[in-house]
């Protein structure tokens, strides 16, 4: 998984396309450009019949060789944001490097780029080239500032905060302030890892966690209590008290909502 930090400052986790789903990807759309210069020579032959001098045939053979191999391509490339073919069917997408998406210029430099490194070197620059970096680049992509990623990733369901039945009656009787939001993050960030945490880190993150977060409640749990379920109880009851404090302004709002709409003001 990569990560892009946007201008606005906001974390992207992106996961870069393997260099098997990226060949793979290239090969779907090799074959589809030999199926359209196919189609192309016959349609010409069949509308000229054969009667072309062997000068403007070797025109014609480079002119479509431009077509499929450059024109096609890059145009396809820059109209979907990234696309192909291959790439729609292996589900990935050409992003630039800061995650956006990239545009005539990029299509065209990597357009360029294919030419050598995959049609007159038969692929053997752009596999140097990817094996020696994370991201699996070829030579167009370096240059141009982009890379392929996975549109189709997987969600992780994730770990949410559940009250220990034993803490049921301290929290009915508990006074929880309002956790500061980096605060209430990374309290839930550690119960969705604490699984595939060690058990030493684990004991000692939620350990410092939860010294945090007693600053914020009274009285404090009953003596004993695990610091890791303390800090579910108290995430689960502030998830629950956010909830209902929302719900009840919504119905409020409705509420004087309803009374604005009635006689006589609607008249």
């Amino acid at each position: 998984m990569s990560s892009v930090v946007t201008g606005e400052a906001v974390v992207l986790e992106l996961r870069p396309a393997s260099f098997g789903a990226r060949s793979i990807s290239l090969l779907i759309d090799i074959v589809a450009q030999a199926l359209l210069a196919l189609a192309i020579i016959l349609g010409v032959s069949g509308t000229l019949g054969g009667s072309l001098d062997p000068a403007l045939s070797q025109a014609l053979v480079l002119v479509l060789v431009v077509f499929v191999v450059l024109v096609v391509p890059v145009t396809i490339e820059t109209l979907t944001r990234g696309k192909s073919l291959g790439r729609l069917v292996m589900g990935l997408r050409i992003v630039r490097d800061d995650g956006g998406a990239i545009r005539f210029r990029h299509a065209f430099i990597r357009g360029m780029l294919a030419v050598l490194e995959i049609y007159l070197l038969v692929g053997s620059l752009a596999f140097l080239v990817a094996v020696f970096n994370e991201r699996s680049k070829r030579l167009g992509d370096l240059l141009a500032g982009t890379y392929s990623m996975h549109e189709r990733v997987v969600e992780k369901p994730r770990t949410r905060a559940v009250t220990p039945p034993h803490l049921t009656g301290w929290l009915a009787t508990a006074d929880l302030l309002q956790l500061p939001d980096p605060l209430a993050r990374r309290v839930a960030a550690f119960i969705g890892q604490a699984p595939r945490l060690t058990l030493m880190a684990r004991q000692s993150l939620a350990t410092e966690l939860a010294t945090e977060v007693s600053v914020y409640v009274a009285p404090l749990p009953p003596a004993g209590t695990h610091p890791e379920d303390f800090l579910n109880a108290v995430l689960a009851e502030r998830r629950e008290r956010d909830f209902g404090r929302l719900s009840r302004q919504r119905a409020r709002t409705a509420k004087a909502a309803e009374r604005l709409h009635r006689l006589p003001f609607n008249q």
